[in-house]
């Protein structure tokens, strides 16, 4: 079966660094994109970053560009989302989602994703 986990999530000082990381299985992964997804509480879930772990294509939402890195180890078929300067409004459970790389449209679109995992806490206090 299909399964994402995230992990490396975490209680971190402002201006602090975290790395989460995307372990899956159950598809191949090198025809998937993955995407790192953030929701805080009462708030929508919002796209963060994407890669495609075939030709590591990036995109990062403009909240987080310069202070997050997406990278991938695909002979570990894990997506990793390197987290620093964090601020407190990064409080959130964050998810990864994966999709076929052929049919991403919109990389920051939940919906076009097929595949979640069971998100991890990242909590910045100031």
């Amino acid at each position: 079966e299909v399964q994402l986990v995230e992990s490396g999530g975490g209680l971190v000082q402002a201006g602090g660094s975290l790395r989460l990381s995307c372990a899956a299985s159950g598809f191949t992964f090198d025809d998937y994109a993955i995407g790192w997804f953030r929701q805080a509480p009462g708030k929508e879930r919002e796209g963060v970053s994407c890669i495609s772990s075939s030709d590591s294509s990036t995109y990062y939402a403009d909240s987080v560009k310069g202070r997050f890195t997406i990278s991938s180890d695909n002979a570990k078929n894990t997506v990793y989302l390197q987290m620093n300067s964090l601020k407190p409004e990064d409080t959130a459970v964050y998810y990864c989602a994966a999709v076929n790389s052929l049919l991403l449209r919109l990389w920051s679109r939940a919906h076009e994703y097929d595949y979640w995992g069971q998100g991890t806490q990242v909590t910045v206090s100031s």
